[in-house]
């Protein structure tokens, strides 16, 4: 029976993030069910009734709870009988079985059939609630970590099976298991995060943090604040201790993009972390040491960078352990189709885009300087034009901002037959901007600096041609 010698409740809780949860209770003995939906409709849990285990198993099919309270003795099926019909039909239901005369071989086989805890009668009604609660939080955790392992998997992917791409899975899936550092060499736009989350992916420390900094977007007076963290007071507006990318990525993967843009007095300072493991926070004096795999990538040419003194020859080949260079997509156009494919799948913003074998092939013309974010942006912005049609190679060569027109001008001039001055300028404008923010490490403040232009005037234009 339900033991109800415990403290009062204070009443109804709310805010604890699983207030409305359904629980099913599925129990003979009636009084004892009322019992049990009293005390958690009291705790702001849904509830529903059944005196059968088969009666709960239709229940349980049909879909729509959250959680399971199983009795071991029932009329017919058991609450054993329940959990093992639950495994076989994919009912992926959390549970707990109760039972009046349990046993140790009971309790074994429930656990091994997935029940989350197995409780004997009487049962305290704060043991009771806490179970269900931590059941529910444990349920709630684990559908998360699927989440993120299957974001993770997707953020993951080197899309395309063609020559090139072929060659660097290879060289990723050797690569991966070391712990060396890897420089990865590519133009903007190409996934040379994708390539360093491969790597991650593909190492022992997997499991433990990946973490990015890209080094041109950050301000020249905070990368080592970024990089080791600082200490309270440290400097002005530094009101409370914070941990560095360093420290955050203690025992994973650290990933500095853009290696070529941080300044040369911070490259002395990651120079000693790669030799040494150890660094202090900035205003701090207690020396820290850490377990970072690193990996940098860069689009520029780092040993041009080091014959005219702008980046370190010593850090150059601390980094340089490992070259991967990532292709650009015009030297992969045959990956379109594969990436076309990725980027309307489920869940993205392009989904459902249907796009006709003339409009592949219109694709595969093109040579996308921008490399795959081009693509990927060209995708979307069809998604929104064409909502619900079959696009076809016509519609492509219709499109504004296609790579057509920039291609053709460079040879033949810019001037395109046909079409007015506004819409020519408009074009270009556009892919001036697109070209800026790719050249600054995507930094929209940046490129707007770089092109002598006010900041909110430049955001204003990004938002006018939809530039993300």
């Amino acid at each position: 029976m339900l033991n109800t010698h415990s403290a009062p409740s204070p009443g109804p809780r709310s805010g604890t993030g699983l207030a409305g949860q359904r629980v099913l209770i599925a129990d003979d003995e009636v009084e004892l069910q009322s019992a049990f939906c009293r005390m958690l409709e009291h705790e702001s849990f849904q509830t529903e009734r059944a005196t059968s285990g088969e009666e709960a198993l239709a229940r349980l099919e049909e879909g729509g709870i959250d959680l399971a309270l199983l009795d071991v003795c029932m009329p017919g099926m058991s609450g054993i009988d329940v959990l093992s019909a639950m495994r076989e039909r994919g009912i992926d239901v959390p549970s707990i079985v109760i039972s009046g005369a349990g046993s140790i071989d009971q309790a074994v086989q429930a656990t091994r059939l997935g029940a989350f805890d197995f409780v004997q009668k009487p049962i305290r009604r704060e043991r009771l609630v806490v179970t269900i609660r931590n059941a529910l939080k444990y349920s709630s955790l684990q559908e998360a970590n699927e989440q993120l392992r299957a974001d993770l998997t997707a953020h993951t992917q080197l899309v395309g099976d063609g020559p090139a791409m072929t060659r660097l899975k290879k060289l990723v899936a050797k690569v991966a298991p070391s712990d060396g550092r890897v420089l990865i060499c590519g133009e903007n736009g190409t996934g040379k995060e994708l390539v360093a989350a491969a790597l991650h992916a593909g190492s022992a420390r997997s499991e433990r943090p990946f973490v990015k900094l890209n080094c041109g977007a950050v301000p020249k007076d905070l990368v080592e604040s970024e990089l080791f963290g600082h200490e309270k007071g440290a400097f002005t507006g530094a009101l409370s201790a914070r941990k560095g990318r360093f420290e955050l990525a203690d025992g994973g993967t650290l990933m500095l993009d853009e290696i070529g843009d941080m300044p040369m007095p911070m490259q002395v300072k990651l120079l000693r972390v790669l030799q040494e493991g150890v660094f202090e926070r900035v205003g701090g004096s207690r020396t820290l040491d850490v377990d970072v795999r690193v990996i940098a990538a860069t689009n520029r040419d780092l040993e041009a960078m080091v014959a005219e003194g702008s980046f370190r020859e010593d850090l150059y080949y601390r980094l340089n352990v490992l070259t991967l260079r990532v292709p650009p997509l015009r030297e992969r156009k045959e990956d379109i189709p594969a990436l076309v494919q990725h980027f309307t799948r489920p869940g993205t913003k392009a989904a459902g885009l249907d796009l006709d074998a003339s409009a592949i092939a219109a694709l595969q013309r093109h040579d996308y300087p921008g490399n795959v974010r081009e693509l990927q942006n060209l995708i979307e912005r069809l998604a929104i034009l064409h909502r619900g049609e079959t696009v076809s190679g016509e519609q492509m060569e219709e499109l504004p901002g296609r790579a057509r027109g920039r291609r053709e001008g460079r040879r033949g001039g810019l001037y395109e037959p046909g079409r007015s001055l506004r819409d020519l300028l408009r074009d270009y404008e556009r892919q001036i901007l697109v070209e800026a923010i790719a050249a600054h490490g995507n930094s929209k403040s940046a490129a707007a600096e770089a092109l002598g232009t006010e900041r909110s005037h430049f955001y204003k234009k990004c938002r006018q041609y939809q530039i993300e």
